[in-house]
């Protein structure tokens, strides 16, 4: 049950918006278990978003899962976003931030797992 949320400073066309979700499907198998069967994704343009005091394009991908995963799969996954910002928004590899936050807790249709 993962969560990912791209928020940037850059407006996001509904057809960027589209292609980067398709493309996030297929990247959340980089963490074994995981799929786009129960992946859901925030994709928020047009932000207050400043890094290293400018506001030059930049992005902040979230990233929530029920469970854990190993260094290894976070590294693979973190480059996958990075590659899609590039990309799909043109947001140099400098300017990306990923977060990882793993919970032993998530519920899904009113029950907890």
């Amino acid at each position: 049950m993962p969560f990912i949320k791209l928020s940037t400073n850059l407006p996001v066309a509904d057809d960027t918006k589209a292609l980067i979700v398709k493309s996030l499907g297929k990247s959340i198998s980089l963490l074994p278990g995981k799929s786009e069967t129960w992946l859901m994704v925030d994709v928020q343009g047009g932000r207050s978003l400043f890094f290293q005091g400018s506001d030059s394009p930049c992005l902040m991908a979230e990233v929530k899962l029920y469970g854990r995963s190993d260094k290894r799969n976070y590294q693979a996954l973190a480059e996958a976003i990075t590659s899609l910002a590039q990309e799909s928004l043109a947001i140099p590899s400098s300017r990306v931030y990923v977060e990882f936050e793993e919970t032993p807790y998530w519920a899904f249709d009113g029950n907890l797992f």
